[in-house]
């Protein structure tokens, strides 16, 4: 019997990407590969990349280009790059780095082993295709290993929002959702292999409107017939659009205990003049009454949200409406960027904020989220909390766990990795939370 073959794989950029590396191993797994943490060691590499932030392909690029010591010292060695930038630019990265291999979108993961056995037939394999089968039939399913305790599921994909400065509609596609009878099996199997916590991911996840036994299936219904699994103890969703918060999902909150309070809601700007040039179809006011109501079925809910600033056309004013809606919403924590143009994106061509001023404003509104995220940590000093112990921590005995909020928190609980344990916090550090068991 052949020795099994290497696989590193590099994964960029957000949660679902994360979850496709893991599917993209597994359909490998197929082909007789096992996953290995030393790239020198490697049959192939795969670098799964994200095409969401600037200068996202360059940085492909580079790593391609550290990639060809090993490629001279093993000519056997292929080299596949995955993902968004894969789907945006697949021709032109064969074209530009002879070194590749395989290049594969997101939509296309299911033909790997295929795609596997071209290259090793010494042919270059390209699919950026927006295959009509869904990959999820065709990626097969791995052995029962045991799991983390947390996990991610990927439930919906794509976006038909079609802001301005995004890519995802042309990386991703359109909106599809995955039958619920499918996630629900899928979920037990996780839990079955020792996950207490579920994370649904899709690009725009509260858009799902997925086929059930007995119709469609929004993402509230999902949720509730999740929570009826035994041994699932939380469940989390992202990212979500403000459009998308339907009054089930929003009843939700409040009534489903194993949903956590925690919701990732971007808005990207406090302007109604850039929320317009963004196509984001919603005003800031919208957007407050929407967290109003939010907060009213759940009040202890914490809010996180993510910014973009120095969009084309953003004034002053519009820049001090950004500040006065996050001093209104305080979130707990928060994601925040200067705008960079993405290339065939309806925004790209217009007329730029100047680097220095979109800097300044940066500093400046990050300034006000961190003091809002320290005001809320602190706040969680004295409380008593139930914590998923996730990991061990750098000490012997000590532990890592996560909060109801994302919070990281350290404490000492040797010998309880996967169980929620009600912890009481007892500091606040910059980017996590200190406790001690409950006697």
């Amino acid at each position: 019997m052949s020795a099994p073959k290497k696989l590193f794989v590099k994964t960029y950029g957000c949660q679902m990407n994360v979850y496709d590396s893991e599917r993209m191993a597994g359909a490998l797994g197929a082909a007789g590969y096992e996953e290995t943490q030393d790239q020198a060691e490697a049959d192939m590499i795969l670098l799964n990349t994200c095409h969401i932030r600037e200068k996202a392909a360059e940085k492909v690029y580079s790593e391609l280009g550290r990639l060809r010591p090993l490629k001279d010292a093993n000519p056997d060695l292929k080299i596949g790059v995955a993902g968004c930038v894969a789907q945006a630019e697949g021709e032109e990265i064969m074209r530009r780095q002879p070194l590749v291999d395989l290049v594969v979108g997101p939509q296309a993961y299911h033909r790997l082993p295929a795609m596997e056995a071209k290259v090793r037939n010494g042919e270059k394999a390209l699919d950026t295709d927006f295959p009509e089968e869904d990959k999820f039939d065709h990626l097969p399913r791995g052995p029962k290993m045991r799991r983390a305790p947390a996990a991610f599921l990927t439930v919906q994909e794509g976006c038909d929002k079609f802001c301005a400065f995004c890519v995802v509609p042309y990386t991703r596609g359109a909106e599809v959702s995955r039958p619920a009878e499918r996630l629900l099996a899928e979920a037990r199997d996780l839990v079955e292999r020792g996950v207490v916590e579920i994370t649904l991911l899709g690009q725009n996840v509260n858009a799902y409107h997925g086929d059930g036994p007995d119709g469609v299936w929004s993402l509230a219904r999902l949720v509730r017939e999740l929570a009826q699994i035994d041994g699932l103890e939380r469940i989390r969703y992202t990212t979500s659009h403000p459009n998308d918060m339907t009054d089930d999902l929003i009843a939700a909150h409040g009534e489903e205990a194993k949903l956590m309070p925690y919701l990732h809601l971007p808005v990207q700007a406090g302007s109604d003049a850039v929320l317009k040039g963004m196509n984001r179809k919603h005003t800031a006011e919208e957007y407050l009454r929407l967290i109003e109501r939010i907060r009213a079925a759940r009040p202890d809910i914490a809010m996180s949200g993510d910014f973009i600033v120095g969009f084309p056309g953003e004034s002053d004013a519009d820049f001090e409406a950004t500040l006065e809606l996050c001093r209104e919403v305080r979130y707990a924590s928060a994601f925040s960027f200067k705008y960079s143009p993405r290339p065939g994106t309806p925004a790209a061509g217009r007329d730029f904020v100047s680097d220095d001023v979109a800097s300044e404003r940066l500093a400046r509104l990050q300034a006000l989220l961190t003091e809002h995220q320290r005001d809320f940590q602190q706040a969680q000093v004295g409380r008593t909390l139930p914590v998923l112990i996730e990991k061990p921590g750098r000490e012997p005995g000590q532990m890592v766990g996560k909060s109801p909020y994302l919070h990281a928190v350290h404490l000492d609980a040797p010998d309880s990795i996967g169980r929620v344990l009600d912890v009481e916090i007892v500091a606040s550090n910059p980017n996590s939370l200190a406790g001690r068991l409950r006697s």
